[in-house]
């Protein structure tokens, strides 16, 4: 696939230490320099740069959520009784713990969730005792995950 990139900031060391913590995000800085016979200072700083331009925003640890015990994983469409309930439903399903991905989307649906729950009882108990008691609800499909074939980060490469 021929990638155009939009952005003045990637330039091809950039693209090189994306393309490492992207693969390990744990990657020292040390280890990336090394690699690409730079300055660990470089490295720091243009990492940085990358931050401050929301190329780079955030590291954090990816959970397995079956392995800590959320048995119930799934992915719920939400539509509205009007079009100007969506945001409000949103900042309302912030507050929700389960509710971990909440997207605006096209279609029969004004939002798309991604939940995780204990169980299927739990699962119930976040639909219709949380998510259908927000105003302007109209009402939710969801679709169970047996589980993730894949999960990846885009590419630059």
């Amino acid at each position: 696939m021929n990638k155009k990139i939009y952005n003045e900031n990637i330039d091809f060391i950039n693209q090189q230490i994306i393309a490492m913590l992207s693969t390990d995000g744990r990657m020292a800085y040390s280890e990336i320099a090394k690699e690409l016979k730079i300055s660990n200072s470089l490295v720091h700083q243009r990492i940085r740069k990358l931050q401050e331009a929301g190329i780079i925003s955030g590291f954090s640890v990816m959970l397995n959520a079956k392995e800590i015990g959320y048995e119930t994983i799934t992915y719920t469409g939400v539509t509205t009784k009007e079009a100007r309930f969506a945001y409000s439903i949103a900042e309302k399903l912030k507050e929700i713990p389960e509710v971990v991905e909440c997207h605006f989307v096209s279609g029969k649906y004004a939002l798309f969730l991604k939940i995780v729950s204990a169980n299927n009882e739990e699962f119930r108990k976040v639909l219709y005792e949380k998510i259908h008691n927000i105003e302007g609800v109209g009402g939710t499909d969801s679709f169970i995950s047996f589980g993730s074939a894949f999960q990846k980060n885009i590419t630059l490469l």
